[in-house]
């Protein structure tokens, strides 16, 4: 087991006895070489939760382990070998990239900071990188304002890379991207996660994206886990009603099979994360809403091998 994250809370405080509970009570672990796609819509908390387990939020409850290790509650100084290990490609490559560095400054900034290689050792890493990810060794010496959103994403990729990490948050690494760029940029990933061993937290709200390159898919709705299974799993048979209603949204190319489907349209608004209200979060929109589920919180449960959901309507069904 690389990453093992167990009942994780991020509360964010915003007056008094006030909390926006951006990650609440989450828990799921990813394997070595693995990609686990996480999936819902925007605000749920995905980003916060990959940035708090990577160290840039500290978690308010939760434990973290890495190979075994735990790391959640780690100072500045000791989290510092641990960022050998765990990296972050972040969602838009316009603000991530330094405007006044070029790109070999940028790309060794994590050599330069761990004391990796010097000199000429170290302009010949960043060649090296740069064409790993399909970019010339005659970009190093140009400015982020020089390039595309695709090329500066692939020097985000190249940066993130260059001290080998095990483990890389991608944290909607595509969804500021042309829809022809993130299919290169997609297949980029999967092929260096191939070659180095990589492993992949993928966070998007593109479910059919993140099926196409993940092993495992998470979906999270107002900062929890509702429904956890391989990707054909959650494709083919979702269980969930929110995951059901996520899956009817996404188009088809095929105009006359679109028009002919049933939407699953969701009622009423989603509810505030600040909300103290009991119960399941997505019971003021669910179709299949019971009594039980306004005033009891669902616990996730295996309904199947490999697949978990946190829904009252599979109560007893282990």
């Amino acid at each position: 087991m690389l990453l093992e994250v167990k009942n994780l809370k991020k509360y964010f405080k915003i007056g008094h006895n006030a909390y926006l509970k951006a990650v609440d009570n989450v828990s799921f672990s990813i394997e070595k070489g693995e990609t686990l796609g996480l999936v819902g819509e925007s605000g749920c908390g995905k980003s916060t939760l990959g940035r708090t387990i990577i160290g840039l939020y500290p978690p308010t409850e939760g434990s973290i382990l890495f190979e075994g290790k735990e790391t959640a509650h780690l100072t500045e100084k000791q989290r510092v070998p641990l960022t050998k290990e765990m990296q972050i490609i972040y969602q838009d490559p316009y603000a991530c990239l330094d405007p006044r560095m070029t790109v070999a400054d940028i790309i060794a900034e994590g050599l330069d900071i761990h004391g990796m290689s010097r000199g000429a050792e170290r302009r010949k890493r960043i060649f090296e990188l740069l064409e790993l990810v399909g970019m010339n060794a005659e970009h190093a010496n140009r400015f982020p304002h020089e390039f595309s959103g695709g090329q500066r994403q692939r020097i985000g990729i190249a940066r993130a890379l260059a001290i080998n990490p095990k483990f890389i948050i991608c944290d909607e690494p595509i969804s500021a991207l042309d829809v022809s760029i993130q299919a290169q940029v997609v297949n980029l990933m999967e092929d260096l996660q191939k070659q180095l061993g990589l492993t992949y937290l993928f966070i998007a709200h593109d479910i059919s994206m993140v099926s196409h390159i993940s092993n495992r898919i998470a979906v999270m709705y107002l900062g929890s886990l509702v429904e956890l299974a391989p990707s054909a799993e959650v494709m083919d048979r979702p269980i969930h009603p929110y995951t059901k209603a996520l899956l009817s949204a996404v188009p088809f190319a095929d105009p006359d099979a679109s028009r002919a489907r049933d939407r699953i349209k969701l009622s009423g608004d989603v509810p505030s994360p600040m909300s103290t209200q009991t119960g399941c979060k997505f019971a003021s929109r669910c179709p299949q809403c019971m009594e039980c589920c306004k005033t009891q919180a669902p616990e996730m449960r295996e309904v199947s091998p490999g697949h978990f959901v946190g829904c009252h309507l599979f109560d007893g069904k282990e």
